[in-house]
C-alpha cells in the first residue's frame, strides 16, 4: 500500500519563500513525467519524512493533484538532517518501473559462533517491477549462513512479477576467517620464504667450495 501526502501548489518560488516553506512544516516539491507539465508542490515534512523512514518508493498524492508518482531524488542539506526538496515522478498503477532497492540482513549466521566475521557486501540491488509490487525493501535470511560461506543475489526472494537486473551470483554477504589472522599468517609466510631461500644459498655455496 502506497503512503499518501497532502500537497499543495507552491506558486511563490525563490530561495526566501522556499526558507519560510521549510520553517512552516513543509517541503517544496516538484512534480513531473509523462509527458505532462511539471508542478511545483509542497508537502507536510512530517509526512514525507514518515513515508522516507519505511523507505517507501511509490506514493499517492492527494489535495492538489490526485496522481501516483515515485520518489526521485530527495535532496538533504549539509548534515543530512533536513529534507530540501523532492523531486516524484509521475507513474500509473499498471506499468513496470526500475528501481533500486535495499537490502537488509535477518538472522543470526551460524558462521560468526564458530568465530567467523559476518560481511555485508552488497546493500543495495536493481530489480525491474510492477509499480504496485515494489518492496520497501529485500531481506535476506543469513540463518543458513556457515563460516566461509556467501549468500548471493540468487537467495533474494522477489516479490510477485519483479526480475533482477543484476547476476543471480553476485555476492550479497560472506561469513569469513577474521582478517587479522589471515594478515599474521600471510605475515609469518612472508617472514618465512626468503629465510628458506637465504638457507639453500648458503648450502650451495658450500657445496661449490
Amino acid at each position: 500500500m502506497a503512503d499518501v501526502l497532502n500537497c499543495s501548489l507552491r506558486e511563490s518560488l525563490g530561495s526566501s519563500n522556499t526558507r519560510r516553506l521549510r520553517r512552516s512544516g513543509n517541503v517544496p516539491a516538484i512534480l513531473y513525467g509523462h509527458g505532462k507539465d511539471n508542478v511545483c508542490l509542497t508537502v507536510p515534512t512530517e509526512e514525507f519524512a514518515n513515508a522516507i523512514n519505511r523507505s517507501a518508493k511509490l506514493v499517492d498524492l492527494t489535495g492538489a493533484v490526485s496522481e501516483s508518482a515515485l520518489i526521485s531524488v530527495v535532496q538533504w542539506d549539509a548534515l543530512g538532517t533536513e529534507i530540501m526538496h523532492v523531486d516524484l515522478t509521475r507513474v500509473d498503477r499498471d506499468e513496470r518501473v526500475e528501481t533500486i532497492v535495499s537490502i537488509e540482513l535477518r538472522g543470526i549466521a551460524p558462521g560468526t559462533k564458530e568465530g567467523g566475521v559476518l560481511k555485508h557486501l552488497l546493500h543495495q540491488v536493481a530489480i525491474d517491477c510492477p509499480v504496485i509490487s515494489i518492496p520497501e525493501k529485500l531481506e535476506l535470511n543469513i540463518n543458513g549462513l556457515e563460516k566461509n560461506g556467501s549468500l548471493s543475489v540468487a537467495d533474494l526472494d522477489l516479490p510477485e512479477g519483479a526480475k533482477m537486473l543484476v547476476d543471480d551470483d553476485t555476492v550479497i554477504a560472506t561469513c569469513t576467517e577474521p582478517e587479522e589472522e589471515l594478515e599474521d599468517e600471510e605475515g609469518v609466510g612472508g617472514m618465512m620464504e626468503p629465510e628458506v631461500i637465504g638457507r639453500k644459498a648458503d648450502d650451495e655455496e658450500e657445496a661449490d667450495g
